[in-house]
């Protein structure tokens, strides 16, 4: 039995972070409060990670890789509180969104709404499993992403008085091989981290 599993049993339906120990109640809640402050701040982290895209408001940048793992590893309850806090607080003046930028003004707001509803699916998905082995790894990233566009893309599109096809264009067809990219590093990693755990089932 691994140190972690020796340390915190998790019950069934267990998410990654079920594993870390908590002895009590009170432990419990302080560790939930500082995995969603601390999934807040790795989503404003990763989103300095922006590679422009010419012809398209938006950046490659690792926050939406970031948000499905915060998503899939905290849980439903979690991923979405740690995304919606880090919406709320870019939106209030906060600057973690893409390129330090916040406020509600940026075309690409509409992605960061996928990602808060993405998170508390691909959570309840990993609650069922879907991070256990390869292939429902990559059909749950295949969910959140899709969540992210299907946000992002029309948002994109009224923001900007694009047509459909212009969005498209500029807001999803030019990121489709980094998100396969990310699919693959994910269903590497967390797999990987139950087999660690001792608990892939």
């Amino acid at each position: 039995m691994s140190a972690l599993t020796s340390a915190a049993t998790p019950r069934p339906g267990a998410v990654l972070a079920d594993l870390l120990p908590a002895s009590s109640s009170a432990r419990a809640r302080v560790r939930d409060v500082a995995l969603v402050l601390g999934g807040a701040a790795l989503t404003g982290v990763a989103a300095q990670l922006a590679v422009p895209i010419p012809g398209s408001p938006v950046p490659v940048t690792g926050q939406t890789f970031a948000a499905l793992l915060i998503g899939v590893g905290l849980g439903a309850g979690r991923g979405f509180l740690a995304l919606a806090l880090y919406a709320v607080a870019g939106m209030a003046g906060v600057p973690w969104f893409a390129q330090a930028s916040s406020g509600v003004g940026m075309p690409s707001l509409g992605y960061v709404f996928g990602m808060v509803l993405a998170s508390l699916a691909v959570g309840a998905l990993a609650r069922r499993g879907g991070d256990r082995d390869v292939l429902r790894t990559a059909g749950t990233m295949a969910v959140g992403t899709a969540i992210i566009y299907a946000f992002g893309v029309p948002y994109l599109a009224l923001s900007t008085g694009m047509s459909a096809g212009e969005a498209f264009a500029a807001g999803l067809v030019p990121f489709l091989v980094g998100d396969a990219v990310k699919a693959a590093l994910a269903m590497g990693a967390l797999p990987a981290a139950w087999k660690l755990a001792g608990r892939q089932d």
